[in-house]
């Protein structure tokens, strides 16, 4: 997964724009729905905000506050360092090089979706620990996908890669976030949001986030 996100980096931002390969592909509704994303993710409150797996920083930029991005890729660090000066922290989102309680929110956008069963408990543990707020967003489960794919992925130069990919509604995923609210869900994006409880003893317990 890596090594496709690291050749994926020149081109990542023409998925969300509808540049190159994805020119002539039809969404209708798309950009519509994107930047009413954007401003959601814009108008959440000012935190201390690790974004796991940020990508180019495309919606990373938006999160308010002192906002930390951490991803695998050096490519992709490399491209999101103009937009997120704290996008240079490269590690393994399952592993979080952070001590307990370092953020108050960590935010993951498409990440989630490409974890596999074994590894979405060390993720949402790893959140647990170094966090009080879950912000998950990702890709809206429709009539024309299957809820989980093994997608084959061509670059712009030819190469092709194989990519475990997984669609949601909101209700499935604040059910796997352990309770949540729905902050957007749409034909092609949904958010959902998970808060956490401080307890005696640094136990926490997922909340309904309301």
């Amino acid at each position: 997964m890596t090594a496709y996100y690291e050749c994926r980096a020149p081109e990542y931002d023409d998925w969300y724009l509808g540049r190159g390969l994805f020119r002539e592909r039809k969404r209708p509704g798309w950009h519509e729905e994107l930047a009413a994303v954007v401003l959601m993710v814009g108008s959440l409150g000012p935190a201390r905000t690790l974004d796991v797996a940020c990508g180019t920083g495309f919606i990373t930029r938006h999160l308010p506050g002192d906002v930390v991005g951490l991803d695998r890729s050096e490519a992709m660090l490399e491209a999101a360092s103009s937009r997120v000066p704290g996008a240079r922290v490269r590690a393994d989102g399952l592993s979080l090089p952070f001590r307990d309680d370092s953020f108050d929110r960590l935010f993951t956008g498409h990440f989630y979706g490409h974890l596999r069963g074994r590894e979405r408990e060390p993720f949402l543990r790893e959140t647990r620990r170094v966090a009080s707020e879950l912000v998950v967003l990702d890709a809206a489960w429709r009539d024309d996908v299957a809820p989980e794919e093994l997608q084959a992925r061509v670059l712009s130069d030819g190469s092709t890669h194989h990519v475990y990919k997984r669609y949601f509604t909101a209700r499935r995923l604040t059910q796997e976030m352990g309770g949540g609210e729905t902050l957007h869900e749409g034909r092609w994006f949904v958010v959902v949001r998970s808060r956490l409880l401080v307890q005696t003893g640094r136990r926490r317990v997922m909340t309904d986030g309301k």
